[in-house]
């Protein structure tokens, strides 16, 4: 992970959890535990290597628990830690907030993206 710039408290979270998938992968979990699989299913366009990325990312964090059972085929299951149920009203609020995005007049989820990304790429 890269060097905090600024020291800012919402820098730090964004280290964490900024991304496309890693708050999302959370919000999946707080429905409670789930094999890999699992997630996949939820999550159909993120890649196994991605997903096994963040899903380790989060967990060196203490965010989420992973659970290896002794079987043939071996299960894997995911949860959220005790400090993992904390971004509970993380995803409360950016739920709200899609939401509300959602219903703007004219939004367009796919050009809305792009417009961040050519002026993020713009910034550099």
């Amino acid at each position: 992970m890269k060097n905090s710039a600024t020291g800012c408290s919402v820098e730090e979270s964004m280290r964490l959890l900024g991304g496309r998938w890693r708050l999302l992968l959370v919000s999946y979990l707080l429905d409670g535990p789930k094999r890999f699989s699992d997630l996949r299913r939820d999550v159909p366009g993120i890649s196994q290597r991605m997903m096994t990325l963040d899903l380790r990312a989060l967990e060196q964090a203490g965010l989420i628990q992973r659970t290896v059972y002794a079987e043939v085929p071996v299960k894997v299951e995911y949860r959220l830690t005790e400090d993992g149920e904390r971004l509970r009203p993380v995803v409360d609020v950016m739920q709200e907030f899609g939401l509300w995005l959602k219903a703007r007049p004219g939004y367009n989820a796919t050009s809305a993206g792009d417009e961040i990304e050519a002026t993020s790429e713009a910034d550099d």
